[in-house]
């Protein structure tokens, strides 16, 4: 059987490392090889170029941000007309790297391959409201593949900048909307509601573990 493919999207400070790592714990207990895909790291193009520039022109703040060491990050946050050329062009590419890295998933030795964020991360920091946006997102949907589940993390925008502190609350709460918004152009993917993390943990790994056949040979019964 190839092997599933599951993302996880959502706001910074959704707990999106959270549920993934509580996910690949539970498939590896239930006898499933479970791999993580990180998209920035594994699938996203030219990003050293891309942080080395966000951080030259407009001098955020690079790194993750904690709530002991908080940081200001100036990259997806920022918006101007420049910028959004920039952006089809690279989230173009980008859905094209998408479909390569699925292939190699695919063909890998795993039963379940989670990506740690998606194209779909992506597309949320356009302006979906644009007719010209939308359409240049059901094209960059239709060109990158769909998972077999794909999970957007809901969070309140407050708490998980009290997780997170990298971007500006106003910035948090758009994003959110930008999100849910992406939801209804991508009608594979589930809304999972922010509550507690175990509850969320249990939605996840039951709609997961659905994908496999209950008896199949050294993958337990879930």
């Amino acid at each position: 059987m190839k092997p599933k493919i599951v993302s996880f999207s959502g706001i910074d400070g959704a707990g999106k490392s959270t549920q993934i790592n509580a996910l690949k714990s539970r498939c590896e207990e239930m006898g499933l090889r479970a791999a993580v895909m990180p998209f920035w790291e594994k699938v996203a193009q030219l990003k050293h170029i891309r942080a080395a520039a966000g951080s030259a022109i407009f001098r955020g703040d690079q790194g993750v941000g904690s709530p002991l060491n908080p940081i200001h990050r100036k990259d997806k946050n920022m918006r101007s007309f420049p910028l959004t050329i920039v952006r089809l062009f690279l989230y173009l590419v980008d859905g094209l790297a998408t479909r390569n890295a699925v292939k190699r998933a695919l063909s890998s030795n795993s039963d379940l391959v989670i990506f740690d964020r998606y194209i779909y991360d992506e597309l949320a920091n356009l302006k979906l409201s644009h007719p010209l946006i939308r359409s240049y997102v059901r094209l960059i949907l239709r060109l990158a593949p769909k998972p077999d589940l794909s999970y957007i993390l809901d969070a309140d925008p407050v708490q998980a900048r009290a997780r997170k502190p990298e971007y500006p609350l106003e910035f948090l709460m758009s994003h959110r909307e930008s999100y849910l918004e992406l939801s209804k152009l991508a009608d594979e993917i589930k809304i999972v509601l922010g509550l507690e993390i175990k509850e969320v943990g249990d939605i996840i790994a039951r709609a997961t573990f659905s994908l496999f056949p209950p008896t199949t040979p050294g993958r337990g019964t879930p």
